[in-house]
């Protein structure tokens, strides 16, 4: 099985010219999506909670997605330093483990809220800045939890699902209005939070390799295929796509592969 090219391996320069703002932008998938379109010629803002992790070339403020007048204030900033908005990443998200038991309401209202209402918050402050662009385009950090079963995914799960069904109705509505809106749908991919679980898990070495084996290429997708994957929904190379969610899952989602052996 191939690598994924390395991020500094030559890039097109699809994005000269055009601005880019991308939520949770700091570490993960967010930062490899970031330096990938900066590689590729936009100029970049990252809203984060730590803004401090960020170095230039690109340009980082404080945001949390959770407070609509730190999402309103930090986006116009951005804007500004920006000089307009071309394409926004929806990145922002935590996890969340369990059954519908495990998770008291408190957990679901604060999982719901950053990563579906998270999403709401950054577009509608950022639409005024996207309708001025003749080529703007929006793409939604989604999840394989919003199409397959995953167990002790519950609330996690639910809140990418709707994730998904928000991507679908933003790309109805703004249609017509010239702005694009696509999601991407990672498995599992080899990010700080999945380090986290890890690291918390009884045997690290095992449940890497369980979570491995579940997707078909046999490994975690890694960040920068994820970002690859958004760059290609937010490119102007992609005028034509809208309304489709691109899974970046290793063929777990499509494959059912015969046992090793069979």
């Amino acid at each position: 099985m191939s690598r994924p090219r390395d991020l500094h391996d030559a890039q097109p320069q699809d994005f000269t010219g055009l601005s880019a703002l991308v939520t949770g932008g700091a570490s993960g998938i967010g930062r490899a999506t970031a330096d990938l379109l900066a590689a590729r010629g936009a100029r970049v803002a990252v809203l984060d909670l730590n803004p401090e992790q960020v170095d230039k070339p690109l340009t980082a403020f404080r945001a949390d997605v959770s407070d609509d007048a730190s999402v309103r204030a930090a986006v116009t900033e951005a804007v500004a330093a920006l000089g307009g908005l071309d394409i926004l990443v929806n990145n922002a998200g935590i996890g969340a483990q369990g059954t519908v038991e495990d998770n008291d309401d408190d957990q679901w209202h604060r999982v719901l809220d950053v990563n579906v209402l998270g999403i709401v918050r950054t577009t509608r402050a950022a639409l005024p800045a996207l309708r001025a662009s003749d080529r703007a385009a929006i793409v939604n950090t989604c999840s394989i939890a919003a199409t397959a079963g995953l167990p002790q995914r519950a609330l996690y799960s639910a809140s990418k699902g709707a994730v998904l069904s928000l991507t679908l109705a933003m790309a109805a509505d703004h249609v017509r209005e010239g702005i694009r809106v696509n999601c991407v749908n990672p498995g599992t991919v080899d990010t700080p939070w999945v380090g986290r679980l890890l690291d918390a898990a009884d045997d690290p070495d095992a449940e890497r390799a369980a979570l491995a084996a579940r997707q078909p290429t046999g490994r975690l997708v890694s960040a920068g295929e994820v970002a690859g994957a958004i760059a290609y929904l937010a490119s102007p190379l992609s005028g034509a796509t809208t309304g489709t969610a691109l899974a970046v899952d290793g063929g777990m989602q499509g494959l059912r592969l015969r046992p090793v052996g069979q």
